[in-house]
């Protein structure tokens, strides 16, 4: 909690407006980051000519599945997680790739969706594994 003073003209002490907190830099790194991956995922879906296309969903192909197994490594020492979340990205867009090559359904599309997917579903075992954690934690025996 910060104390604010006030000054001798009757004004708070506001901290420089090029001074953000560290959570407030962090939150606004997060949600460009979500907003880019967003967007090259439906740039992508939508077929849409940009620019833009393929490093957008370049990031949401590398950065969906890290925050997902991010999300999953939770207790790790934070170089640990990003180095362990970076990798299995990569194998994970990879597996998908090599699949969709081998099953001949090969799609930019299909290929975002699946990743999507897998995504989802690695944040989704994460979030019911931690909530049975909780649940388990607070019964008495």
């Amino acid at each position: 909690m910060q104390t604010k003073t006030v000054n001798g003209k009757g004004s708070y002490d506001q901290p420089p407006p090029d001074e953000l907190p560290a959570s407030a830099t962090t939150s606004l790194v997060a949600g460009v980051a979500v907003g880019i991956g967003a967007m090259g995922a439906v740039l992508a879906l939508a077929d849409i000519g940009s620019p833009l296309r393929a490093p957008f969903t370049l990031f949401f192909l590398l950065m969906a599945p890290a925050t997902a197994i991010a999300t999953a490594l939770g207790r790790m020492d934070p170089l640990g997680r990003a180095v362990a979340a970076g990798a299995g990205a990569l194998a994970l867009d990879l597996l998908v790739a090599q699949a969709m090559l081998a099953l001949h359904l090969w799609s930019v599309r299909g290929g975002v969706v699946a990743v999507a997917a897998l995504s989802g579903a690695v944040l989704l075992g994460s979030a019911v594994r931690r909530r049975a954690g909780r649940a388990h934690g607070n019964r008495a025996d």
